[in-house]
């Protein structure tokens, strides 16, 4: 075990299989990067795989086009190489080996686009100190971990408002675009699928309207329903298989999150209508945007049932517009765990799970201010 390996006189036929065990764009940029050997045994990305914006036939009206977007958020690390002259140093209370979230949207037509990873806002891109030209962001410098994906429709604005949540799967840089299918929820909560290449979306379970959420778990997509009851979808025949007893929980929404390989359903409460004779900040909220508090179940597979959660520990759950994850506070700056954050019409908030107090994060805007003050590629 104390030999050292000359990974370089490895067979050169074997580079493009190890290559191609990275499923992440990310992962094999930097398997490409390391030199020009591991460079021209994996190329870049395949001809026929996903490239974002996809257009696709908007899901209620066939006349009109709409584009399918892909962002993705990262855990961004520091390595010792960030740690020069040109950088100002964490401070002392921070561990150097803490990171930072980011999410980007990528398009084949305009540079990458930097947002919020709960709200999804968009960021301006950080200027060098001269302000003349853009900060650019050195993977030398910085370990990149792809937590998760998320997709939006852009679509006419008088049909803004109809689709909820888009997922999309499989996607590496090793699939075609053909195999790949888009699932999503739209009006009050009906449920819609579209492999690639379809002339227009199909509907499925037409007998409920009451989707809340749809995730990728283990390869298929999951769905649940307004009563918690998960199902999960057979592409191949539009037909919904339950996957879960119904959590009846008492919330007025529920979102799919997975954890550590788990899948957690948690169920949001809305203020009822005589408890919403506040104001916040001068801000009025409308009944359905004033959160009470979240509950959180974990689902049993090997026994089938719901268990009720009440510590998450290190870890915090992100109820993002577009995507819903979770992350280890113990790897992030500016995260604490046991606590929900999601967004409201106005701010980000964080909902603590120890003492059920709602407050507002202050993100600038909606991330971390540590990265912004201390990472100069991300200076707003």
């Amino acid at each position: 075990m104390d030999q050292k390996v000359d990974w370089s006189q490895l067979p050169f036929e074997l580079w493009p299989k190890i290559g191609k065990q990275f499923d992440h764009h990310i992962d094999v940029l930097r398997f490409r990067s390391v030199c020009k050997l591991f460079r021209s045994s994996v190329p870049s990305s395949l001809p026929n795989s996903p490239s974002f914006p996809l257009q696709i036939p908007h899901p209620l009206n066939l006349s009109l086009n709409c584009y399918l977007y892909q962002s993705t958020v990262y855990l961004i690390e520091p390595t010792d190489a960030s740690f020069n002259s040109n950088l100002q140093p964490l401070p002392p209370s921070s561990s150097s080996s803490k990171g930072w979230l980011i999410k980007v949207q990528e398009s084949k037509d305009q540079p990458l686009s930097l947002l919020s990873p709960i709200s999804d806002r968009k960021l301006s891109y950080p200027l060098s100190i001269n302000n003349t030209s853009l900060m650019p962001l050195n993977l030398l410098n910085y370990r990149a971990i792809q937590l998760c994906k998320s997709y939006t429709i852009e679509k006419p604005i008088r049909f803004s408002s109809s689709v909820h949540k888009v997922v999309f799967y499989p996607n590496s840089p090793w699939n075609s675009v053909e195999d790949c299918v888009s699932c999503y929820i739209f009006e009050e909560g009906k449920l819609g699928i579209m492999k690639h290449g379809d002339k227009k979306w199909k509907r499925v379970d037409d007998k409920n309207f009451y989707y809340d959420d749809v995730i990728v778990f283990k390869g298929q997509f999951y769905v649940t329903d307004k009563w918690g009851t998960i199902s999960w979808i057979d592409v191949s025949s539009l037909r919904l298989i339950q996957f879960s007893p119904p959590l009846c929980g008492f919330g007025n929404k529920k979102h799919l999150v997975e954890s550590c390989g788990s899948l957690y359903v948690v169920d949001r409460y809305y203020e009822s209508s005589e408890n919403m004779r506040r104001n916040y900040g001068g801000r009025r909220r409308e009944p359905d945007e004033v959160v009470e508090c979240f509950k959180i179940y974990k689902l049993d597979e090997e026994w089938g049932k719901w268990v009720d959660v009440k510590n998450l520990s290190d870890r915090a759950f992100i109820l993002g517009q577009s995507c819903n994850f979770s992350v280890s506070t113990k790897e992030l700056i500016g995260y604490e765990g046991n606590c929900i954050y999601y967004r409201d019409s106005f701010d980000v908030l964080m909902y603590n799970l120890d003492d059920y107090k709602i407050t507002t994060v202050d993100f600038n805007p909606c991330i971390d201010k540590t990265l912004w003050c201390h990472a100069p590629w991300l200076r707003c």
